[in-house]
């Protein structure tokens, strides 16, 4: 048998980091959770995941300031962005960071 894929949702909103984290451990998949980018990072730090799930605007570094970080650093972790503002321009500047997809909030899980 395989082993889930393991997500790390990282979003400043404690309610919505645990909704996720609920939905996507009742579909089969492992969930870790942090609250912002320097806890992200330290998670990353000790576990691989399969996907990264982050919020654009949180205290502190964003999650596009994350997901240039991390591409720079050669992570090449599929990374879906949370973002409340889905302007065109704003996609374009997360896609240039290295994001891979984007899912606008409010949405249903």
């Amino acid at each position: 048998m395989d082993d889930p894929a393991h997500i790390l949702v990282v979003d400043d909103d404690a309610r919505l980091r645990a909704l996720l984290q609920r939905f996507l451990t009742e579909q089969g998949f492992r969930v870790s959770s942090a609250e912002n980018a320097a806890a992200a990072r330290t998670t990353l730090a000790e576990m691989a995941f399969d996907l990264l799930v982050l919020d654009v605007m949180m205290p502190g570094e964003t999650g596009l300031e994350l997901t240039s970080a991390l591409r720079q650093q050669g992570q090449d972790v599929p990374i879906l962005m949370l973002t409340a503002n889905g302007a065109p321009d704003d996609r374009i500047a997360g896609l240039e960071s290295g994001v891979d997809d984007y899912l606008a909030k409010p949405f249903d899980p």
